[in-house]
C-alpha cells in the first residue's frame, strides 16, 4: 500500500494540486495531512475518488470549520491522531511542540511517527520508530522547495519513504 504524506500547504493551491497530481500518478491509496492547511478550501482538492485522506490540525489552521469540511469526504483527526494502515502503525502530529514529537517517536509504539511544523523534509530514527517530516512549502532556513512524501508498507523502516520535490 502506497501512503501519501504532506503537510504546511498553507493555502497554496497551485502546491496542493502538483501533491495530489503526484499522489493520484503514484497510485497511493490514503493521503495524510500533518497540519497547516489553513483554510477549508485548500483542503478542498483532497476530495477525490483516487484516495482516502486523513488531516491533523496545525497551529496555524485558524478556522474551526476545517475540521467538519475534512470529515464531509476524510477522517480529521484532530491535534493528534492514530492511523493503522496495512497493519503498520501510525502517529500523526502537526509538530509545533518538539517534546511531543520527539516523545511520540520515543515510545516505541509506532513504526511511523508523521508530523510537519518545521517545513523541512525529515527522516530520523528513533529505535525501530521512523519520525518522518514530509516538508512543506519552502520557508527561510528549511527546505528551499516544496515536498511531499511516500510511505511504501510494502517495505519497512527508512527505505519505506521517498521524497518528492514539487513546484
Amino acid at each position: 500500500m502506497q501512503l501519501g504524506i504532506v503537510s504546511d500547504t498553507h493555502d497554496n493551491l497551485d502546491h496542493v494540486q502538483q501533491a495530489v497530481e503526484l499522489f493520484e500518478s503514484h497510485g497511493v491509496d490514503r493521503v495524510v495531512h500533518c497540519g497547516d492547511i489553513v483554510a477549508p478550501f485548500s483542503a478542498t482538492p483532497f476530495d477525490t475518488d483516487a484516495f482516502d485522506f486523513a488531516a491533523v490540525r496545525g497551529n496555524n489552521d485558524g478556522e474551526w470549520a476545517l475540521g467538519n469540511v475534512v470529515d464531509e469526504f476524510g477522517t480529521y483527526l484532530g491535534e493528534c491522531g492514530e492511523l493503522t494502515v496495512d497493519g503498520t502503525e501510525i502517529a500523526v502530529y502537526h509538530g509545533t511542540n518538539k517534546v511531543l514529537r520527539e516523545a511520540l517517536a520515543d515510545s516505541g509504539s509506532y513504526e511511523y511517527v508523521f508530523h510537519g511544523h518545521t517545513h523541512e523534509r525529515t527522516i530520523a530514527t528513533h529505535g525501530e520508530t521512523v519520525r518522518v517530516n514530509p516538508g512543506g512549502l519552502p520557508i527561510a532556513g528549511a527546505d528551499d522547495a516544496f515536498h511531499v512524501a511516500i510511505l511504501d508498507t510494502e517495505k519497512s523502516g527508512v527505505e519505506a519513504i521517498t521524497h518528492h520535490e514539487l513546484g
